[in-house]
């Protein structure tokens, strides 16, 4: 018995109950389809749904928040019909997703815009239509490469940490185990940001700021934006699912938090991480001229390859 009270207690603490008609819950539809890499929170086993999907879901029992309907049939739900049913799309998504140009510019210029309507991106959200800027433009960045692997311990700087989104982490800084982005076509004069990596306390050290987590106003709608959730395990992590709770409330307009783009923290934070990388050896140069030697090396491998196939033509 005392267990089930500590259980109850502790979902009533991590998910507490709004008074919200069922009616009126906010719908989220969770597009977890892969046109690229395949990430173990969203492969699916056989009949059964991925660990992201199951926590979404189990989110959404526990507390009473909103509802979700998760799919990985992009060409079947998102759709500008389909679209007028749900509140909110969250993609975990990678590669160029089966969508019609006429339906991502229904959902980007009449859906997206209302007020309570809005976005919410996970780890490879912005490793998906990577070459297509209407998506990446309203996503705000698209992935470049991965430094930090999935085995990485980094720490994180929250930079607003009374934003609902931010508050779960509950410190300004804090270690977490992760796959962290770099990414390009960074925007930093149209969103928010709200977290990144901590380039002073992180061990691999790059000379540029790396933002983790971030949102912006789309019109009357919003966006919310956060890297991680590579790993199964960021999906038990009870600060995550608390942030993407607050997340849905947040665009649904029961939490305030500011979305005021915020360019001088991305100034500042790229300042700080030039000084710390360059104290441990690691210029833009140095890992320009490391790029180009992987490169030669790799062209060298190619061209011994070719040349070696090309004999094994010729006949005797």
């Amino acid at each position: 018995m005392k267990s089930i009270l500590f259980s109850l207690t502790l979902t009533a603490i991590l998910f507490p109950v709004w008074v919200h008609a069922e009616d009126e819950l906010p719908r989220i539809l969770f597009v977890t389809q892969s046109e690229g890499f395949v990430h173990n929170p969203v492969k699916r086993g056989s009949g059964e749904r991925s660990s992201a999907e199951l926590a979404i879901m189990q989110l959404a029992k526990d507390s009473g928040a909103f509802s979700v309907v998760c799919t990985q049939n992009a060409v079947a739900d998102f759709t500008r019909e389909n679209l007028q049913n749900f509140d909110i799309v969250a993609f975990y998504t990678s590669g160029d997703l089966p969508i019609t140009e006429a339906d991502f510019d229904y959902f980007l210029r009449e859906w997206l815009p209302q007020k309570g309507k809005g976005v919410l991106g996970f780890h490879s959200a912005t490793d998906t239509f990577r070459e297509f800027e209407p998506y990446w433009d309203l996503m705000g960045g698209t992935f470049e490469s991965h430094p930090w692997t999935q085995e990485a311990n980094v720490t994180m700087q929250v930079h607003d940490p009374e934003h609902p989104t931010m508050k779960p982490f509950e410190k300004s800084q804090f270690a977490f185990q992760d796959e962290i982005y770099q990414y390009r076509h960074w925007e930093p004069e149209k969103v928010r940001v709200l977290m990144s990596l901590d380039m002073e306390h992180t061990e691999l050290k790059r000379p540029y700021h790396v933002p983790v987590a971030w949102c912006k106003q789309v019109g009357q709608g919003r966006l919310f934006y956060n890297n991680m959730g590579h790993r199964s395990e960021t999906w038990q992590d009870p600060r995550f699912l608390q942030s993407i709770l607050n997340a849905v409330r947040w665009i649904d307009g029961q939490l305030e938090g500011e979305a005021e783009p915020n360019p001088e923290v991305s100034q500042a934070q790229h300042q700080a991480s030039e000084k710390f990388a360059s104290a441990a050896g690691i210029t833009l140069e140095k890992l320009e001229a490391e790029k180009k030697a992987r490169e030669a090396t790799d062209a060298a491998r190619r061209a011994a390859r070719e040349k070696r196939a090309a004999q094994q033509r010729v006949p005797n």
